[in-house]
């Protein structure tokens, strides 16, 4: 099965399970920040992976002009919906088009974006990293900003969930550097220091954060529902930490924000 196609199947719950969740909206909260940092107003911004629009919706409703890409064309419709019932069509332009095949949208681009941004794991489903970087530089002027939202291969939360219901397999899964099978397709699990490589010649690194570090991954949502105030201020202590040396190195997610050389 084809990353599209995996993406198409989960189109219409996507939001019910991770975009309206009590740890969903924490996690996209904690993103949007990011998001809100690096970018102003005006700016013409890039999104790979948009998913369902959510944060598209968040950005162009700030006024920035957004490109969104995914290569589900039902995630797609459901983003279509969305970003027109929310009356921000005019601000979003939406495009089929995998990550892989950026280099494509390079080749046809007129005058360089602002920046650009991945949420929520769209990198992890990439084998070549260093090409899409290189699809990145030819599309951003230079200082543009990039903001990468990547789940990383150390995750505590996630060795405790799994080992304490007898499930070492997946609780040291992205441990495994060949990826792991899921749906038909490999994720991978590319560490922060893989990363910075991929992006080193084209882009400097202005942070790093963690996201899911003290807050759970969002299996554990059955959980998060029955403590919500100690979701709460763990959530309030991870914002505190999150750009701790080694903090972001522990996260279900990290956060690297970039800039165009």
């Amino acid at each position: 099965m084809t990353s599209a196609a995996v993406f198409d199947a989960l189109a219409l719950e996507y939001d019910a399970r991770f975009t309206e969740s009590v740890l969903g909206r924490i996690m996209r909260r904690a993103v949007w920040r990011w998001l809100d940092g690096a970018f102003a107003p005006g700016e013409r911004v890039l999104e790979l992976n948009c998913g369902t629009g959510e944060d598209a919706v968040h950005l162009a409703a700030r006024g920035i002009h957004v490109l969104a890409t995914d290569a589900s064309a039902a995630m797609l419709d459901v983003a279509r919906a969305k970003i027109s019932g929310a009356g921000l069509a005019g601000s979003v332009e939406l495009r089929q088009l995998e990550i892989e095949r950026l280099d494509e949208l390079a080749a046809m681009s007129r005058r360089p974006l602002d920046g650009a941004f991945s949420s929520f794991g769209g990198l992890n489903c990439v084998s070549d990293l260093p090409r899409v970087a290189g699809s990145l530089v030819a599309l951003l002027k230079p200082g543009a900003r990039v903001v990468l939202c990547v789940m990383g291969p150390m995750v505590p939360w996630e060795w405790a969930w799994f080992l304490a219901r007898a499930q070492p397999g997946k609780a040291l899964r992205r441990l495994d550097g060949r990826g792991v099978a899921w749906r038909g397709g490999t994720v991978r699990y590319p560490s922060i220091g893989v990363m910075r490589r991929a992006f080193a010649a084209g882009f400097a690194e202005r942070r790093a954060g963690g996201l899911g570090v003290l807050v759970p991954p969002t299996y554990a949502e059955a959980w998060a529902r029955r403590h919500p105030r100690l979701v709460e201020r763990l959530d309030r202590w991870e914002r505190v930490i999150e750009g701790w040396p080694i903090v972001p190195w522990f996260g279900d997610h990290y956060l690297l924000e970039l800039e165009r050389r």
